[in-house]
């Protein structure tokens, strides 16, 4: 084990069994860790330093260059990409973070800045962060938990799960399902193509929500007091609702409602899936808790309407 507490410019040293390093860093130094292959876990401590541990195969050289306000992370290797290098990282909570990788799954807990992770075959889960935030991942699920700020959340074949946050919300997914749970939020804007879109939080007066799937079924969780105009596509699918509202057509498989003042827009679409209205805290359950009457009286009347 290599222990050293450095203030080095630039740091290249071998990745035996491990390497334990801690630097000392400014307030708001940004960290960026390239890991082409392996695991990044990085959580927080009330040190002004950043402590990095690596784990890896000995033809891998770990390359640490701190700039002042940027301090860099990677592995590489003279005989191409490293095997497999595994990071657990300790940060200054207020530190931003800009990871990325190939076969890398990303753990961040407990940051309370920006956050920016790309991988492409690799889970990312994160709890916390603050300010611009975007997870993507392409072969991995991606969960956010505990944040607030600008979010960008997406996956191409995986789910996309976010909890308990508030600020503006961006996501996409192509062949999973969306989950946005314990939301506040004035601008929502979630889409899928094979999938199912969540939508369980505070729809907030002026506020904008869309949640948009081809291939799955949309439910949001929405109080009978919600100020709101709602317009609903479905072309092969269904409509239905806890309470009863009342619809207003613009044509076959489009039409609208009002809620209140109506002073916030959402839009609910799915091409061939079921488009669900819950009362709170019950958009995740389905069709739990109510009877087939009470589904099939209001099917029934949304198909007499036509």
């Amino acid at each position: 084990m290599l222990l050293a507490v450095l203030s080095l410019i630039t740091l290249a040293m071998p990745v035996t069994q491990q390497t334990d390093t801690v630097i000392p860093v400014r307030a708001g130094t940004r960290l960026k860790v390239e890991n082409f292959n392996g695991e990044t876990v990085v959580r927080t401590w009330d040190k002004s330093a950043i402590h990095i541990v690596a784990d890896g195969d000995s033809r891998s050289r770990l390359d640490i260059r701190n700039l002042g306000s940027l301090l860099t992370v990677k592995s590489e290797s003279r005989y191409g990409p490293p095997l497999n290098v595994e990071y657990e990282i300790t940060v200054p909570a207020k530190t931003e973070l800009d990871i990325s990788g190939v076969y890398n799954n990303v753990t961040i807990e407990g940051v309370q800045a920006g956050i920016n992770v790309e991988t492409v075959n690799g889970d990312i889960d994160v709890r916390g962060g603050d300010g611009n935030i975007s997870l993507k991942s392409v072969e991995g699920d991606v969960t956010l938990s505990d944040a607030k700020g600008r979010i960008t959340l997406s996956s191409v074949n995986q789910d996309v799960r976010l909890e308990n946050a508030n600020g503006d919300v961006t996501v996409d997914a192509v062949n999973g399902s969306v989950t946005m749970e314990r939301i506040t939020s004035a601008s929502v804007a979630a889409t899928t193509v094979n999938g199912d879109v969540i939508y369980d939080g505070v729809i907030q007066d002026g506020g904008q929500y869309t949640l948009n799937t081809h291939n799955g079924d949309v439910s949001i969780g929405m109080a009978p007091t919600t100020n709101a105009t709602v317009e609903v596509s479905t072309f092969n699918g269904e409509f239905e609702t806890d309470f009863p509202v009342m619809l207003s057509h613009t044509s076959r498989n489009r039409f609208s409602f009002v809620l209140g003042t109506g002073s916030s827009r959402i839009s609910l679409e799915s091409f061939q899936g079921t488009i669900r209205l819950h009362r709170p805290g019950e958009a995740s359950r389905g069709d739990r808790g109510r009877s087939e009457r009470e589904k099939q009286k209001y099917k029934n009347k949304h198909r007499d309407q036509e």
